[in-house]
């Protein structure tokens, strides 16, 4: 299957899911806003049958409906006469009950010619049921003051939204289902991805590995075919040339599986075990050394203490500095250079090689990766030297930062808390003590 097709393929579920979840959190909020409306309605009428069992009680015969709605679970009812509470709670739970609206209540009854409250309590649905008393509503209750209501009273449903969830049942459930469906879907599509960027990354393994393992045993075979010449032994120099070509390429070979082998056993063990006080000036000046020409250096921090795994980060070091020399067209300029902020040490390594585009700045820390250049492969390689860099950085929780582009050169910009000052440190730059 090609990548197009299966960014096509990706693209395509994404906008499923996305509809899919959105008409079901549609069709969710219109059943919600309907069971809403039915709720009020449903408390209307009960209320207002309510309120003709008290007009009719009291011989008053109403001319307009009694019940006001001021919020969504928030009602006046007007009586136009005193009324008693119990009575008043009993008429209640005898409505609701007929209506099934079994749920907790709060009223209150209002005198507006004393404006006070007369008397309050709050109805739970279980006690209303069993019979037991109602919880009284402190007379300190301030309630609002309806314009042309003499006597009245109000009632509220905090649990209103609590009932009309219940309701949502099936709704509720279909919409975890599809949600459920629509995890799975994503995590199968997510471990789908996963594997064939494994079968990527092991192809191009492969690929990478059977380039840079044929170069050195076609080599060798063919400097053991020119040993094996019955009058190798009467041309020295010749038999001295193969001998050489035979003891470099299999330090090639063996510096090769060496480390694959080494990044195998860091994966296991850590990228940083072992960490030390280290002068890192000490470090580059001593790396710089090693190269001809020597490297240069722009070291500003003054001292430059840092706290690493001293393997791990002259295996860092290397690593770009090969990259650098390889990578360049002319003649190479490495510039190791380190530098304080604050309480951070920068530190770099920056080149004149042919430079990174920009499209490529993240995945060159991803395994096996490299640069594509069609099938010319001028520059030997796994694709592990930015991948191992990346893994030191994340184990000591440094910040690395690329800055690169096309026939400009790269540097690689490294932030790390300053270690403690060295005071005695070695030939290799491992400090022997240090202080604050």
């Amino acid at each position: 299957m090609s990548r197009s097709l299966i960014r096509i393929l990706v693209v395509l579920s994404v906008i499923a899911i996305v509809g899919i979840l959105t008409v079901q959190a549609i069709w969710l909020r219109r059943a919600y806003a309907l069971g809403e409306r039915q709720f009020r309605q449903t408390a209307f009428v009960a209320l207002q049958e309510v309120s003709d069992e008290v007009a009719r009680l009291n011989r008053i015969r109403q001319s307009r409906s009694a019940v006001t709605q001021l919020s969504a679970d928030y009602f006046v009812v007007r009586t136009d006469a005193p009324i008693d509470p119990i009575l008043l709670e009993h008429y209640l739970q005898n409505a609701f009950r007929r209506h099934r609206l079994l749920t907790d209540f709060e009223y209150g009854i209002y005198n507006c010619e004393s404006e006070r409250m007369v008397y309050g309590a709050y109805v739970s649905s279980q006690k209303a049921s069993s019979g037991q008393l109602a919880k009284r509503i402190s007379r300190r209750r301030t309630l609002p003051k309806i314009q042309g209501y003499t006597y009245y009273f109000e009632i509220r449903f905090p649990g209103q939204a609590g009932v009309v969830a219940g309701q949502l049942d099936g709704w509720i459930a279909s919409s975890v289902a599809v949600g459920l469906v629509v995890l799975l879907f994503g995590y199968t599509l997510w471990v789908v991805l996963r594997q064939r960027r494994l079968a990527e990354i092991q192809r191009d393994f492969i690929n990478n590995i059977t380039h840079e393992l044929q170069t050195p045993v076609s080599t060798l075979r063919i400097a053991a075919g020119v040993l094996q010449q019955p009058d190798i032994g009467q041309q020295p120099d010749r038999l001295h040339q193969y001998a050489r070509i035979v003891n470099e390429e299999s330090r090639r070979l063996q510096q090769q599986v060496q480390n694959i082998l080494q990044l195998a056993r860091r994966q296991r063990t850590g990228f940083a075990q072992e960490r030390t006080q280290l002068d890192l000036n000490g470090m580059m000046t001593s790396l710089a050394n090693h190269y001809s020409p020597p490297l240069q250096l722009a070291l500003q921090a003054e001292p430059a203490p840092l706290l690493a795994d001293q393997y791990a980060l002259e295996t860092l070091l290397a690593n770009l500095i090969d990259n650098a020399r390889k990578y360049c067209e002319g003649t190479p300029c490495v510039v190791l250079s380190t530098r304080t902020e604050g309480n951070r040490l920068i530190w770099s390594v920056t080149d004149n090689g042919i430079g990174i585009a920009r499209t490529h700045h993240k995945a060159i820390f991803r395994q096996f990766y490299r640069v594509p250049t069609g099938n010319v492969h001028d520059v030997k390689g796994f694709g592990l030297g930015l991948y191992y860099v990346q893994q030191v950085a994340r184990a000591h929780g440094w910040r690395i930062r690329l800055e690169s582009q096309p026939g400009q050169g790269s540097s690689f910009v490294f932030s790390s808390p300053l270690g403690k000052r060295p005071q005695v440190t070695g030939a290799t730059g491992v400090v022997v003590d240090g202080v604050n």
